[in-house]
């Protein structure tokens, strides 16, 4: 990643993401559209500076075979959740700043990203007095043995999870988006 990235390629990079998304229900189109009229209303759609609501980038990481995944205990808000935050000034697209995100809060080197998002999620959120994240979420495949490593500045807690077992608290939208990303590995697996 360069860190003379044009900022305006960052949004350039959001707006053919998700033009060329294949939604995979009615929900996660009309979400698409949102961050598609979003971006189009704010040429700033990418950065945390936009108080409307920002486009963020996030990873489930999971196991070659879909069966595990890392999760993260969010320091601020105490939910066991994926890898993921806000697009910076170095990022060349938002499958970058996904990567960028999962390497740094689980400490796992040698991730590998799968090249389209899994789902998307809108949530509320308390930074700059309180905004819409607008998330594109990606599933991150980890080495077979790979071993997370905690940064205490990224994280209260992290480790591997069973996927079909998360660890509580969680919300509705990880358990989705580790559903998700965990098919997405099994389907990336060679035949």
């Amino acid at each position: 990643m360069s860190i003379d990235a044009d900022p305006r390629d960052l949004h350039s990079d959001a707006r053919e993401v998700l033009a060329s998304w294949t939604a995979p229900d009615a929900d996660q189109e009309r979400l698409r559209r949102t961050y598609l009229d979003h971006l189009d209303r704010h040429p700033d759609g990418v950065w945390r500076s936009c108080l409307p609501g920002h486009v963020t980038a996030s990873a489930a990481i999971v196991d070659p075979g879909g069966t595990r995944t890392v999760l993260t205990l969010h320091r601020k808000i105490r939910l066991w959740l994926q890898t993921g935050g806000h697009c910076e000034p170095g990022d060349t697209g938002l499958a970058a700043t996904a990567l960028r995100e999962a390497a740094e809060e689980s400490g796992i080197e040698g991730l590998r990203l799968l090249p389209r998002p899994v789902r998307l999620d809108r949530h509320w959120v308390g930074c700059g007095g309180g905004t819409w994240h607008l998330d594109v979420q990606y599933a991150a495949v980890a080495p077979p043995d790979a071993e997370p490593v905690r940064d205490p500045e990224e994280s209260d807690d992290l480790g591997w999870f069973p996927a079909d077992a998360l660890p509580e608290p969680t919300d509705t939208a990880c358990r989705v988006l580790v559903t998700a990303a965990a098919a997405a590995a099994r389907s990336a697996l060679p035949r």
